[in-house]
């Protein structure tokens, strides 16, 4: 089954929540979030704008995904009169609150924040995501309970909160999964694309060792399928050829070795299938917008202040 499979390969993480709390009348206009940026609706009504124009509608127990770098808006009322324009995308303490008109009463409330979601460690589950995915998961306890204890977890963190907050938002993902209707799959074609044993087992090839010395020919012989057809179902379903497939997961996994450990660049480089620290590094920058050395540095300095 597709949602076992995710299951048994996923790592999520996510970002300090806040709560978006909404006037009748009121638009919060979102710039687009450095990475994925997931919203759940507590409270109201209202709906969810992207970036290409189209209006979704939301209410409470709507879960909202919106794809890296799209800029969108919340609204709220029959009446769109007053507006909010933010800057920069949402950051901060968790569950502090960003308020567009009165703070009380809300007419819509919503909690926001940014999720890292990876198979395998190094494959972005919404890689390929450019609309935005609205899922209806009222009815749902588990779901309610689920962002409870994530919002307590981040308000009061303790030694484990992060792993029972990347659990919790990971019971909430397999209850989207489960009830993402046909034009979600269609939003997420890699995703269906994992059905597909044979493209799967490729895909396994790459992440459980991305420095292996891939090649078209050995992962079609991994999906047991010949290089031609491999090569055109492949690029159907990831939106890139395989050897481009597998450059972006190797410098996925430099990224995972940058954030969490302390190798030095040039093993980093090594361990993530790259034959020199040069070729990695301008690799890197290309991907990242930062050397691997700045990176690092971003990556474990402070997020808020203490």
């Amino acid at each position: 089954m597709l949602v076992d499979r995710l299951l048994a390969n996923l790592s999520v993480r996510a970002e300090p929540f806040m709560l978006c709390q909404l006037s009748s009348g009121w638009r919060l206009h979102l710039p687009g979030p450095p990475d994925v940026m997931l919203h759940y609706v507590l409270e109201g009504r209202g709906a969810v704008r992207g970036p290409d124009g189209k209006t979704h509608p939301i209410a409470k127990s709507s879960l909202i995904v919106v794809p890296a770098l799209a800029v969108h808006i919340l609204e709220t009322g029959a009446d769109i009169r007053e507006e909010l324009r933010l800057s920069a995308s949402p950051a901060g303490p968790a569950m502090h609150s960003i308020t567009a008109g009165m703070a009380t009463p809300a007419d819509l409330i919503i909690a926001c924040g940014v999720i890292h979601v990876r198979y395998g460690r190094s494959l972005g589950l919404f890689d390929r995501l450019r609309e935005v995915l609205v899922v209806d998961l009222s009815g749902i306890a588990q779901v309610e309970a689920a962002f409870e204890g994530i919002f307590a977890e981040q308000s009061r963190p303790v030694p484990g909160s992060a792993t029972m907050t990347g659990a919790l938002m990971t019971q909430c993902l397999v209850h989207m999964f489960r009830r993402l209707p046909s034009e979600g799959q269609n939003a997420l074609p890699w995703l269906m694309a994992l059905k597909d044993r044979r493209l799967a087992r490729a895909i396994d090839t790459i992440l459980e060792d991305p420095a292996a010395e891939h090649s078209v020919e050995s992962l079609a012989g991994a999906a047991s399928m010949s290089r031609s057809t491999f090569a055109e179902r492949f690029s159907a379903a990831f939106g890139r050829t395989p050897m481009s497939f597998v450059h972006h997961i190797r410098l996925q996994h430099a990224v995972e070795l940058l954030e969490h450990g302390t190798l030095p660049v040039d093993q980093v480089a090594s361990r993530a299938g790259f034959a020199s620290r040069s070729h990695f590094s301008r690799a890197f920058k290309k991907h990242t917008g930062l050397s691997p050395i700045l990176f690092r540095q971003a990556a474990n300095a402070p997020r808020y202040p203490q």
